[in-house]
């Protein structure tokens, strides 16, 4: 996807999910005073269903929020902020018809933002007027809507009122653009292909095959192979979908893809069956482009939205709408967007393990292991073992958790390069389980199949420290799991209480205080900065980190409140000892990356 310096530029006045303006309410208060003359009006009271809205935009339910604005507009007509805020709100939510008659207030109110003639231009087109949508679209100025959004949406549009030759000329402007190369064929084939202009449309898409260095969307795979289906061309496209084998979720899509190709025949239906639909992956397109960059994750939801406005049936359109809501810690509303995807869709088991994932971040973990038991039914997918397994080990049930860690084991494909990672889980679930001989030895596999990853040697290395065993290895394996991640809170705790373990009291403090930093409510962090700080002379700040400790939940299981509360009251009496080489040790401490400590 392109990237371009100029985006700044198209996000002016567009801020959709901050809160709104303080100054929304005023407008009344700008009017002028009626005179004595006139009739007493009835006194208006926007408040109540402004502020009900202003709640539910908060907190992010933004259905609620636009339908309490629309009655404190009721109220309140004159509110021209207000407008111009609805119509963004009502976007999101693919609402367009709503979203282009606030549009079009705003546009009189003299709102100049540029998304209104978007949002209306959406709205003409869903409803078969193009030539009224180009018209709305002409009014843009924007370099970046004129270089990339009109052209895309020009040529649909110009599709719809049966022009091939205006619509690829209108795709023209996105040749400027090197990195908009794959976009411009793939658009120019969709639309030869609609007019069943074959040998033109397989030219444009055979660049994005046979080009190497351009990217291959998982879209661009169903639509290529959909259209070699459709013109006697099926092994080519099933040899096009066997080139890829991607990793995790993506891999079970492409399985089906696969599947669904090899038992289609050449009447397959078209992807493409109308105009719209071409609409849709014109929005779709622009969406994927702006989600690049944390700038454009407002506008790329709106895009997103619209799109499935166009096409209510495009799943992968509702795959990245429900990923931005994802972003945006917005777990529920993504469940009810995967709850759209029926089973027929190549993406439906890859949905059920994002909305299961989904359910774990919003604490419903009953509802996530059964979702995930009855996918496990009658599917393969090493993944929906996986994480079975880590919930029942969050769960604190680590007996079943090993069994389906050991299921996903058996049915990871050999070739896949995250085998460490089960063997990780795995070792985690077995130390809950009391049972540390298969532990460490999961760790120890897993160490060799991550050619040591930071998470590994952390955890191994930290857990031998704790145990006084291998004390050398150990803090070795922690300075080098720090080197591979100075940011991870986790990582400078285990250098910290490492350090701390071996006597070196004033360097502990450094890295203890950092990973504190890092994770404020972390309570084991907490209390071994207090330990720290007892033997570094500060015993004040040492109570209050205990304190601290005791006040916050712990989800480990790690940290001893009775032995924290015996601290608190009497303090640490004998310092840790372990049996170590010094030699060895401060080499160690040499090899630690002080850049990484600034």
């Amino acid at each position: 996807m392109a990237k371009f310096g100029f985006l700044g530029v198209l996000l002016i006045s567009i801020a959709l999910f901050g809160s709104c303006s303080n100054n929304l309410m005023e407008s009344s208060s700008r009017r002028p005073a009626a005179t004595a003359e006139a009739p007493k009006a009835k006194p208006t009271k926007p408040y109540g269903p402004y502020i009900a809205g202003r709640v539910a935009h908060l907190r992010k339910d933004f259905n609620k929020a636009s339908d309490y604005y629309i009655k404190a507009l009721e109220i309140d007509p004159d509110n021209q902020e207000l407008v111009s805020r609805l119509y963004l709100l009502l976007a999101s939510k693919g609402r367009v018809d709503e979203a282009a008659k606030y549009a079009r207030e705003a546009l009189k109110n003299g709102d100049n933002n540029s998304f209104i003639f978007i949002v209306i231009a959406v709205e003409q087109m869903k409803k078969g007027q193009y030539a009224d949508s180009q018209k709305t679209l002409h009014g843009l100025d924007n370099p970046i809507y004129s270089e990339f959004i009109t052209p895309l949406m020009d040529a649909w549009a110009f599709t719809g009122q049966n022009q091939p030759e205006k619509a690829l000329k209108a795709l023209k402007p996105l040749q400027k653009e090197p990195s908009f190369k794959a976009l411009y064929h793939f658009h120019a084939g969709m639309i030869n292909d609609y007019f069943h202009r074959n040998r033109k449309a397989q030219e444009h898409y055979e660049v994005i095959v046979k080009e190497e260095s351009l990217e291959m969307s998982f879209r661009a795979l169903q639509i290529i192979s959909n259209f070699y289906i459709r013109t006697g061309q099926k092994d080519k496209a099933v040899e096009l979908v066997s080139r890829y084998n991607e990793e995790k979720l993506l891999a079970d899509m492409l399985r089906r893809l696969n599947d669904n190709i090899r038992k289609a025949g050449s009447n397959a239906a078209p992807l493409i069956a109308n105009p719209n639909d071409g609409v849709a992956e014109a929005l779709f397109s622009i969406a994927a482009t702006l989600r690049q960059g944390a700038a454009g994750v407002d506008l790329a939801h709106m895009f997103i939205s619209m799109a499935i406005y166009e096409n209510p049936d495009y799943d992968l359109a509702k795959l990245l709408l429900a990923d931005i809501l994802e972003s945006r810690e917005m777990y529920a509303d993504a469940n009810e967007v995967y709850d759209t995807i029926g089973k027929s869709s190549e993406a439906y088991y890859t949905v059920q393990l994002k909305k299961a994932n989904n359910l774990v971040m919003l604490q419903d973990y009953n509802g996530a292991e059964l979702l995930l038991k009855s996918l496990a039914l009658d599917n393969d997918n090493y993944q929906i073992f996986l994480d079975l397994g880590d919930i029942l080990r969050l769960r604190n049930r680590p007996e079943e958790a090993i069994k389906y860690y050991k299921q996903a084991i058996k049915k990871m494909p050999a070739q896949d390069n995250q085998h460490w990672v089960l063997y990780y889980a795995l070792g985690i679930a077995y130390e809950q389980n009391d049972e540390w001989d298969k532990a460490e030895q999961a760790f120890s596999k897993a160490l060799e199949l991550s050619q040591n990853h930071y998470l590994v040697l952390n955890y191994l290395g930290y857990s031998w420290i704790k145990q006084g065993k291998n004390v050398d290895r150990a803090f070795a394996m922690i300075v080098s799991a720090y080197n591979q991640a100075p940011g991870d809170g986790n990582i400078n705790d285990s250098l910290g209480w490492a350090l701390y373990k071996l006597g070196y009291y004033g360097m502990a403090v450094n890295y203890l205080e950092k990973a504190a930093e890092i994770e404020p409510s972390n309570a084991v962090i907490s209390n071994h900065l207090g330990d720290a700080y007892w033997f570094g002379d500060r015993k004040n700040e040492a109570r209050f980190q205990w304190e601290h400790a005791l006040k916050m939940k712990d989800d480990s299981g790690e940290l001893k409140r009775k032995e924290v509360q015996a601290k608190l009251e009497d303090g640490l009496r004998q310092p840790p000892v372990l049996k170590y080489n010094p030699q060895v040790i401060e080499g160690q401490i040499k090899l630690i990356n002080k850049e990484n400590d600034k």
